[in-house]
């Protein structure tokens, strides 16, 4: 099967796209393939060169394919550490694993990669100018490899910290998900009561000729307001929380409130920075057990901790280390680690061995996050319950206290 991309002085600069192709070999035998290249005219004349006669060449769609998720750049890098480490060539890897994958735009973009190391880019050159899917960590790390000769190694490790980081960050999704889908089915249904079912209450109780109670009353209004400005309300909402999530995803200082804010939160501030704290020595472990300088490590460290507190915390960490203070001393300076993390960093930095009691503090503090998912989840179900019971219950009650009334009277 031929796959070589056609190249040139100046390939890199050069638009390619795939190629599937058919044809008989020497042998009269019909052979298929795929091939990347600038055009059809290119495939037709490799492969003719190639022995092959009779080509049918086919340009392939680049439309389609699902958008490319952190899980899929995860599944990628330990297929191809599983690759490296059992000896499969890094090209002939990244073909495996593109042509494996059940989504075209995750095949695209490793087959463009491929491109890029074919024509003479090393991996972590080709990994950097895709930095929407591959960040300065994993290249950093990539580069390191390659450097070390130690590729596969590196790629093991790789591997290993991204699954951990994915695990960690679906319990966090896993932890806010119930309560935040049980408060938006609560407003839908309360909202649906309000427009649709207390009206029909309203006009029944129009012809008692009584004076309605006072929740009834105050309900009443509340559903005349409902109908009234339902537009507005869902608007406003809706308004509301586009301008809040954009200016949290834009402003630096917006993001720094809510982080801090919710670092301070009575239930959840906890279980945020124990998966925060979790995921900065994770990450500061695997750069560091790569050789990757301490300086520049803390700097791939900040981008990753997914905190803008711990993010400025690492900045100003780096600086002083860069400037000949000790990580521990630095960390303490921060104020934003707990003191069994600072404790073990000590010892880390005594004995020589920092990567590996930074990795003990993460799988201390992945510990403790799974434990804390799972009180919370036991701690908000009842409560959830609790809440929606008053608020739904509530509504009910007050539509039928003058029924209640009513029958008192009778």
């Amino acid at each position: 099967m031929a796959t070589t991309a056609a190249g040139g002085k100046d390939a890199k600069d050069v638009k390619v796209f795939i190629f599937t192709w058919e044809g008989k070999d020497r042998t009269g035998k019909i052979v298929k393939g795929e091939m990347r290249a600038s055009g059809e005219n290119i495939v037709t004349a490799t492969l003719r060169r190639q022995g092959i006669t009779n080509p049918k060449v086919k340009k392939q769609s680049r439309g389609g394919g699902k958008k490319i998720t952190e899980q899929d750049i995860t599944f990628f890098s330990r297929q191809l550490a599983t690759m490296m480490k059992a000896g499969v060539p890094l090209l002939q890897a990244f073909d495996i694993v593109a042509k494996g994958h059940s989504n075209p735009s995750v095949t695209r973009l490793l087959l463009d990669i491929k491109t890029e190391v074919e024509t003479g880019s090393s991996l972590a050159q080709a990994f950097r100018k895709y930095p929407l899917y591959f960040d300065s960590l994993f290249c950093n790390l990539v580069a390191a490899g390659e450097q070390a000769g130690i590729l596969d190694s590196l790629l093991d490790r790789l591997a290993t910290y991204k699954e951990k980081i994915l695990a960690i960050k679906s319990k966090i999704k896993k932890a806010l998900f119930y309560p935040i889908s049980i408060l938006v089915v609560a407003f839908v249904v309360t909202a649906v009561i309000m427009i649709f079912v207390i009206p029909q209450f309203k006009e029944m109780f129009k012809s008692f000729g009584a004076d309605l109670p006072a929740p009834t009353l105050v309900v009443m209004r509340l559903s005349e307001i409902f109908v009234s400005y339902w537009y507005i309300i869902f608007g406003g909402i809706g308004g509301g929380l586009w301008f809040f999530f954009n200016t949290w995803k834009r402003s630096e200082k917006m993001q720094f409130f809510m982080d801090r804010t919710m670092l301070k939160a009575p239930v959840f501030g906890d279980l945020i920075r124990k998966a925060t704290i979790a995921r900065w020595t994770r990450t500061l472990a695997t750069m560091f057990a790569a050789g990757v300088p301490l300086v520049e490590a803390l700097d791939s460290v900040a981008g990753a901790a997914g905190n803008r507190v711990y993010y400025n915390a690492t900045k100003k960490i780096q600086q002083e280390v860069s400037t000949g203070s000790s990580l521990t001393v630095s960390m303490q300076n921060s104020g934003v680690f707990p003191n069994m993390v600072l404790q073990m960093c000590a010892i880390g930095e005594e004995s020589g061995s920092l990567d590996g009691m930074l990795s003990k503090v993460a799988d201390f503090f992945e510990a403790e996050v799974d434990d804390a998912v799972d009180a919370l989840a036991s701690l908000m179900e009842p409560i959830i319950m609790a809440v929606l019971g008053v608020v739904i219950g509530g509504l009910v009650v007050a539509m039928y206290l003058p029924i209640f009334k009513m029958g008192q009277v009778v």
